[in-house]
């Protein structure tokens, strides 16, 4: 098989031989969106989901479709066969709205341009699995369709980097006294026993791997609610996670320099990651 293979606009080809024209308004203007679909077992986690998703972030931005579903899932599936090397991959996938002259209304006549590409998924770090991550809360600056998985990342990078400059690995983000997100996820708190998480709308991303944490939850009888947390939760919070395709479920055993809880991954954490990794590998067994 070959290795970082990339579809480009109906291509199959190397990625240092993709090219994108400086016309395109995803470099002018950020103009696109985005998803970011997991490989497990060379199978691509919740597709249908995530086309939904992307569906729904292009329809925002009044982007048409190119693809059928069926072209998308024939795409996608060559892809992660043409980089298949038996571990775990991401896919990301991004549609903008092509190459016309730089104006900010819509140009007429325009072909969008499709980019897809394969990266591996790291492993939880065993450090990580036994005492968890520090994170930071700051305001959130985004703007204010924060469902869209749109291309114009830029304050969520400024975000994401203060929170690195911190010794952080994310920045949990607050809007008029109510948690939001993170820079690069879904948010997860613990109190006397219960899971929230923020009701999905335009503040936050509706995340996949969200969804399926609060499935599996309330699968196993784990009381799992979906309601508006307040910042003073944080503090008073006996577990906080991070979830993201590729984060999976994150324990945050320190916010803001504080310790979280008893400062490690809490009990509820390890049992819904033990439930979420086995749901992972009967994916892999099904596909084998």
């Amino acid at each position: 098989m070959s290795a970082d293979i990339v579809y480009l606009n109906g291509e199959f080809l190397p990625a240092d031989q993709a090219k994108v024209s400086v016309l395109d308004r995803g470099f002018v203007f950020g103009d696109g969106v985005y998803e970011v679909i997991p490989v497990f077992g060379n199978r691509l986690f919740r597709l249908e989901q995530h086309l939904d998703r992307l569906e729904r972030s292009m329809a925002g931005i009044r982007l048409s479709n190119p693809m059928s579903r069926e072209a998308w899932q024939s795409m996608l599936e060559e892809l992660v066969e043409r980089n298949a090397d038996g571990t775990d991959q991401s896919v990301y996938l991004q549609v903008t709205r092509g190459v016309a002259r730089r104006d900010h209304g819509f140009p007429d006549g325009v072909t969008p341009t499709v980019l897809a590409m394969c990266n591996p998924i790291a492993t939880m770090d065993p450090e990580v699995a036994a005492h968890g991550v520090a994170a930071i809360t700051l305001d959130d600056i985004r703007w204010q369709y924060c469902n869209i998985k749109a291309i114009t990342l830029l304050p969520n990078i400024l975000l994401r980097q203060q929170a690195l400059d911190r010794d952080a690995v994310e920045a949990i983000l607050v809007r008029d006294g109510l948690v939001t997100e993170g820079a690069a996820s879904n948010v997860f708190v613990v109190r006397h026993g219960v899971l929230f998480t923020p009701p999905t709308g335009p503040r936050l991303l509706p995340g996949i791997t969200r969804d399926l944490v609060v499935e599996l939850a309330r699968k196993n009888g784990i009381d799992c609610r979906e309601e508006d947390i307040p910042v003073e939760a944080l503090s008073q919070a006996e577990e906080i996670w991070l979830t993201s395709s590729t984060k999976e479920i994150l324990p945050v055993t320190r916010l803001d320099d504080r310790p979280v809880g008893e400062g490690e991954p809490g009990p509820l954490w390890r049992r819904l990651y033990d439930i979420y990794q086995e749901y992972k590998r009967a994916l892999r067994e099904a596909a084998a």
